[in-house]
């Protein structure tokens, strides 16, 4: 799965709620030929994108190019179970990426394009939020 190999703080703030903020960058399919583009906000964690990977790869059956467009360099601290109040920050638990809407999460290209597609449609069936699929203008 993606984890950062080295970063400069161990454990970050949270952030603010961007829930209605639009997302600037990495909104163009500039790779490939048609992209996944995300249509909420959330956060990513490094298991649900690698599983769209799993599933375009398997589904192309290794066929053409794929790119993600996204890295989950967020750490998200949590306590064990049943520990009282106090005591600092947990521990990192996992990694996540803070996904916006209209960012292009995936890019594929050298397969035509039903395969492509249904490869990323149902690579969006495997993340938390709306997506659609999108090509290049």
């Amino acid at each position: 799965m993606l984890i950062p190999k080295k970063v400069k703080h161990r454990k970050w703030h949270k952030g603010r709620n961007r829930k209605r903020l639009k997302e600037t960058r990495g909104t163009a399919v500039s790779y490939g030929t048609f992209g996944l583009k995300a249509l909420e906000s959330a956060w990513l964690t490094s298991r649900q994108i690698e599983s769209a990977r799993r599933t375009v790869s398997n589904f192309t059956k290794r066929g053409g190019k794929f790119w993600i467009r996204i890295f989950p360099d967020k750490p998200v601290t949590q306590r064990p179970p049943e520990v009282t109040m106090g005591g600092g920050k947990g521990a990192v638990d996992h990694y996540v990426f803070p996904v916006r809407p209209g960012r292009i999460l995936f890019e594929i290209d050298g397969v035509d394009e039903e395969t492509a597609e249904r490869a990323l449609t149902l690579a969006g069936h495997k993340l938390p939020i709306k997506t659609k699929v999108v090509s290049k203008a």
